[in-house]
């Protein structure tokens, strides 16, 4: 069983970059494809970004692509969030998450994926 920790979420200014880390403890996630996510009106979490198991497959929300990009580290064990050119529409508590079926393919839907992190607050001020 994995254990998911996210770190690296603060305070920044618009225009400004951030890198959010995921890590694991416990059972490694290496096997499978893993999301970002945020809350969102309307539905508990929303898609961000994702990557499959091999870090082959990408997969990003419109309002984000070009300026985050989703990564994967597997000798760490660990996800990262590069999130560049930020915007205060950025702001939220942003959650990984692991989807135990799937290796190849992503998922946007949240109901997809079986366990997540406690979240880390990204706060874009203008």
């Amino acid at each position: 069983q994995v254990q998911l920790l996210e770190s690296g979420g603060g305070l920044v200014l618009a225009g400004g970059s951030l890198r959010l880390t995921c890590a694991a403890s416990g059972r490694t996630f290496s096997r499978n494809t893993m999301g970002w996510f945020r809350p969102a009106p309307g539905k508990e979490r929303e898609f961000v970004a994702g990557i499959s198991a091999s870090g082959g497959g990408k997969k990003y929300a419109d309002s984000v692509k070009g300026r985050f990009t989703i990564d994967r580290d597997h000798a760490k064990n660990t996800v990262y969030l590069q999130m560049n050119s930020l915007k205060p529409e950025d702001t939220a508590v942003y959650y990984c998450a692991v989807d135990y079926q799937r290796a190849l393919g992503i998922s946007t839907e949240e109901s997809e994926y079986d366990r997540w992190g406690q979240g880390t607050q990204v706060t874009v001020s203008s």
